[in-house]
């Protein structure tokens, strides 16, 4: 059976005899830019630092010592000083939803601290009520006011927003929010009304309809599917100047937090569209691999786009399959029933699958059988058995390869089912960043103590020398890669208690599954995920080393500058000048309003900060 490379090879792509290979030639080629004066980390075993980094055309051509590198200079060379700074391979997505966190950035903010101020119903309800009157053009246009990211684990009074709660909002438009996990949301009664939603709904396949107590008629919660369908139905509505907007403010807040390479990880034929247009327009400056949604997969299959190399900076990389839901929303399938269930849930509430077993072995298949590379997002431990037992059944078929099928969150992956990734040659993808938001309430409320330890098991999977990718899983969480870092180095909760101990890894394990490992997972390996001779010059400049230092600050790190193939597509510094300039304008009314509509356009301000 194919299995996947280990920690211990490191995936070095490049030899340390290389890395200056270009300057022994009889004919050196200029540089068009050299960086030195700062850290370099590589993120390649066989070199691990170095003092300078030369480019041309896109690409590196020579890592080493200074001295060395500065043969490559010439009068026309540009000489770059990182004062201090950290020179990185730019961070690349292992899994995120680029288009969805434009809905995000354009919604209202209804996150908890700290990345918002939704603590209680009331500021929920303040915050849309603002929102509200701050986006009439929104509102006048589309008629509906949108919330994302409330989270009940951390509302005042521990329960999801109701009908009535959001009935005080407005009455006259339709509210839908959105929770979190985007697994869940909840609707006004002008909401439900217009979509028909009514005591005689029949829960759909794979979703739920939450009722009132005592009667059939919806509470405004909806789950998995009973939520997509509608929420789907108003994205059909955005027209191409719209989903463009949502797009290029997706990748515009990407780029703020040093990310080379995106991914929209639950593409719809709509958003693939739109990313397929902008990218033809010359307007993409990062690379953004996609992974349609199964339920559409065989209709975005097309080329040039369905590729394991770019077109202006977009591919479709394989498809995306969702067997279950959200361990937070105590909607993912569990094997053994959640630690406390929700209301009006029996005691052996178990969350449930997506999909019949029957359909996922026939996507599995399908998916072996033509090539694509297969996203599944299972964060039950029975969701990933269905997984697993249709790759097995899927590989006995269609023959060992190298496929590479990932396994998106793997939040409750038993030992056993890490060997089994390990011996099938499925790559996980955690999700460390739970034990951080959610660890607590994983503790205390979804999974009890035991399970919720285990949670993104990286410590099995280390023992096994396996390799793995951990990321944000954006709009869920802020596309921040130091908090990625962070909680997949410490593992500590909001309460400040370590979860997991023997799952946390080193800062270079951490920077590897977002960086290296993440290149693997796309097939991009040889091109990207280190800095080495011959790989495109995709970089992040960073205001310190995460490698050194108390581990517990590395969330305090800033990105200062992001690089795609030498070019620079984000600079801190610019934005911080506009805002040094905000707040020295004192009472000046024009000076206040010119500093304001260019943080606007610098898409620092109208969204959650990350400059705190």
């Amino acid at each position: 059976m194919y299995r996947l490379p280990t920690i211990i090879s490191g995936l070095a792509h490049g030899a340390l005899a290389f890395s200056m290979s270009s300057i022994c030639h009889a004919a050196r080629p200029v540089a068009d830019v050299i960086y030195s004066g700062g850290t370099v980390v590589t993120v390649n075993d066989l070199q691990p630092e170095a003092e300078a980094v030369a480019i041309k055309a896109g690409k590196i051509i020579a890592v080493g010592y200074r001295d060395e590198v500065m043969k490559l200079k010439a009068d026309q060379t540009k000489l770059v000083d990182l004062d201090g700074a950290t020179l990185l391979p730019g961070f690349i997505d292992p899994h995120g939803h680029v288009f969805n966190t434009g809905i995000q950035a354009v919604s209202a903010n209804l996150l908890p601290a700290p990345d918002g101020a939704v603590n209680d119903i009331p500021a929920l309800q303040a915050t849309l009520k603002a929102w509200a009157a701050q986006n009439g053009r929104i509102t006048g246009q589309y008629g509906w006011i949108v919330g994302f990211g409330y989270d009940d684990a951390q509302l005042k009074e521990q329960r999801h927003p109701t009908r009535e709660d959001l009935d005080l909002v407005s009455t006259e438009l339709p509210v839908v929010i959105v929770h979190q996990s985007g697994h869940l949301g909840v609707m006004n009664s002008k909401a439900l009304q217009m979509l028909s939603l009514t005591a005689a709904s029949k829960n759909p396949p794979g979703g739920t309809i939450r009722r009132k107590d005592g009667s059939q008629e919806p509470d405004g919660v909806l789950e998995e599917n009973a939520f997509f369908g509608p929420l789907f139905g108003l994205m059909s509505k955005l027209g191409p100047d719209a989903n463009t907007a949502l797009f290029a403010a997706g990748v515009k807040l990407y780029k703020s937090f040093g990310y080379t390479t995106a991914q929209e990880g639950k593409a719809s034929l709509g958003s693939a569209a739109t990313m397929e247009a902008v990218a033809k327009s010359g307007n993409l400056d990062i690379d953004v691999v996609a992974y349609p949604d199964i339920t559409v997969g065989a209709q975005a299959m097309k080329a040039p786009w369905l590729s394991r190399s770019y077109t202006q900076h977009f591919r479709i990389g394989g498809i995306k399959l969702t067997l279950d839901g959200s361990p937070q929303g105590k909607t993912a399938w569990l094997s053994k029933p959640y630690y406390k269930v929700p209301a009006g849930r029996s005691a052996d509430y178990r969350g449930y699958p997506a999909f019949s077993d029957e359909q996922v072995n026939g996507f599995v298949e399908q998916a072996f059988q033509k090539g694509w590379q297969v996203l599944a997002h299972v964060n039950g431990d029975a969701a990933i058995d269905q997984f697993i037992s249709a790759v097995r059944a899927a590989e006995a078929k269609q023959g060992m390869a190298d496929r590479r099928p990932v396994a998106i969150h793997a939040q409750t992956a038993r030992e056993d089912q890490v060997q089994a990734f390990h011996d099938l040659g499925i790559m996980p993808s955690f999700f460390p960043m739970h034990t951080y938001y959610w660890g607590d309430w994983h503790r205390d409320s979804v999974l009890g103590p035991e399970r919720a330890a285990n949670i993104s098991p990286l410590g099995w999977a280390r023992q096994r020398n396996m390799i793995f990718t951990s990321h944000h899983d954006a709009p869920v969480a802020m596309p921040d890669p130091m908090r990625v870092l962070h909680a997949t180095v410490n593992r500590v909760t909001r309460s400040g208690q370590v979860l997991g101990p023997a799952h946390r890894v080193s800062p270079l394990v951490a920077l590897k599954a977002h960086t290296l490992w993440s290149a693997y997972q796309h097939f991009e390996e040889k091109s990207k995920g280190s800095i080495e001779v011959g790989k495109l010059a995709d970089f992040v400049i960073l205001d310190r080393n995460p490698l050194e230092g108390d581990p517990m600050t590395i969330d305090k790190i800033k990105v200062m500058e992001t690089i795609k193939e030498g070019k620079s597509v984000f600079r801190r510094e610019s934005t911080q000048r506009t805002a040094d300039r905000l707040r020295s304008c004192a009472e000046s009314e024009p000076c206040i309003r010119a500093a304001t509509f260019a943080l606007k356009m610098a898409g620092v301000m109208d969204m959650p900060s990350h400059d705190d």
